[in-house]
């Protein structure tokens, strides 16, 4: 870890020198930023041309052009962004180039995309004169997180929380004019927050970042993610955050089941409730095996565990939906451990079952086990599956995942939601098609 710290540090001081030197920008492009905000007949337009760009792509029938908009995904992982951008879910832009430092991930990522990701750390490639960063219109991604989230918030020094400076070379190198960073909802009001969109502004970009749910764009699924959009070619915020399709019939009573949305701003027309667990995963059976196998999706990745005769007990003892480790510990608490039995407080998801008729929680990479959140099945005794997680997260049971258990339990659980991505590709795709060079 020391090592590589260095070189991060190495890498972050010459991006530091190359930010110094273009920090004399002319008034006249300041104030040219200014115009093309306030130009609200182009708003109208982009509003517009978003709506017809979702309708279209829901129904299939978004056309393709006769040059594809070309993309890299950075820290791709599995590829859950990049599919979003692609014609399973009804886009057509053209994936060319990739990178992740996990070989299974590389291996995932391929299998469904073609061979054009490579393995490697990020800072070494960039650093070799020999690499070669093709031209692309739009690069997206989700540079590691980890230094962000709640578990490490005290690890002021992570290196990875400066990985997003070689995105930004990536995002430079290739001439990109778009780019979309994914990461930790913890990561927007940071120091680091603050550096990311300094860079891309001096780099010419238009920034905007918010906070998205990704049950509101019809994931089943209640996962909460940061979006930082950077574009040359118009002003991201008249777009982004992108209007809802989806809304929670639970979030304001008897008012929100009538609301018609007509004319609301946060939403496109007709809206549909979230998505549920029953939505996802109703249709699959009870899993007979333990094991990755070799047979056709969905059971591929449909298997289970094999709990002690305590777990089975504890699964048993909250037969309900919605109940937790507190249920367990008022109902056997013989068999309730006792460290959650000394902490009164919080965890309330932790050994929780799920609800058939409201999204899963945000699916992490340890979703097999139900002591690290609510990941018991609504009325199975057991935890979710691989399978189950994956459809959560709205990967097609046609995705192809590469590696061991463990490993493709991280690739779904760190991948961002295809579904959320889609909707953020209807955002790139109208700003490429209509947008316009400052």
């Amino acid at each position: 870890m020391f090592y590589y710290k260095q070189r991060v540090l190495m890498y972050v001081k010459n991006s530091l020198k190359k930010s110094i030197r273009m920090k004399k920008r002319s008034v006249n492009e300041k104030v040219n930023k200014t115009k093309r905000y306030k130009k609200t007949e182009t708003n109208v337009l982009f509003i517009r041309e978003d709506e017809q760009v979702y309708g279209k792509r829901t129904d299939g029938e978004l056309p393709k052009r006769k040059t594809a908009f070309r993309l890299i995904d950075l820290f791709c992982g599995a590829g859950g962004m990049t599919l979003g951008f692609t014609e399973s879910f009804g886009h057509h832009f053209k994936p060319i180039w990739a990178n992740d430092f996990n070989k299974y991930c590389v291996e995932t990522y391929n299998a469904n995309f073609g061979n054009h990701c490579i393995a490697g750390d990020i800072i070494d490639i960039l650093s070799n004169p020999n690499t070669e960063i093709p031209k692309a219109d739009i690069v997206i991604g989700g540079p590691p997180c980890q230094g962000f989230s709640l578990l490490n918030r005290n690890r002021e020094n992570d290196p990875r929380r400066q990985l997003w400076r070689p995105y930004l070379d990536v995002v430079e190198r290739c001439g990109a004019k778009i780019f979309i960073i994914e990461n930790v909802p913890q990561l927007l009001g940071t120091f680091e927050h603050g550096e990311i969109v300094g860079m891309a502004e001096k780099l010419g970009f238009y920034v905007v970042s918010d906070k998205l749910n990704a049950a509101n764009y019809g994931v089943p699924q209640t996962r909460t993610r940061a979006i930082i959009i950077g574009s040359k070619i118009g002003d991201p915020r008249i777009l982004f955050p992108p209007r809802k399709t989806h809304f929670n019939p639970n979030g304001n009573g008897y008012k929100q089941n009538t609301l018609d949305f007509k004319g609301e701003e946060y939403y496109l027309p007709s809206p549909l409730k979230w998505s549920t667990v029953r939505d996802a995963i109703a249709d699959l059976p009870s899993p007979t095996n333990t094991d990755l196998r070799e047979i056709p999706p969905p059971l591929d990745l449909h298997f289970g565990r094999n709990p002690t005769a305590t777990s089975l007990k504890r699964y048993r003892a909250i037969p309900e939906e919605g109940m937790n480790r507190f249920d367990l510990q008022k109902r056997a608490p013989a068999i309730t451990p006792k460290c959650w039995i000394r902490k009164k407080t919080g965890g309330t998801d932790l050994f929780g079952r799920l609800w058939w008729d409201k999204p899963a929680v945000t699916i992490r990479t340890e979703f097999f086990k139900p002591e690290k959140g609510r990941y018991l099945h609504p009325v199975q005794d057991r935890p979710i599956t691989h399978r189950e997680a994956a459809r959560f997260q709205t990967f097609p049971d046609s995705f192809v995942f590469k590696g061991t258990k463990v490993e493709i339990a991280r690739q779904i659980g760190n991948a961002v939601p295809p579904l959320l991505a889609a909707r953020i590709a209807d955002i790139a795709y109208v700003l490429l098609t209509k947008g316009t060079e400052a």
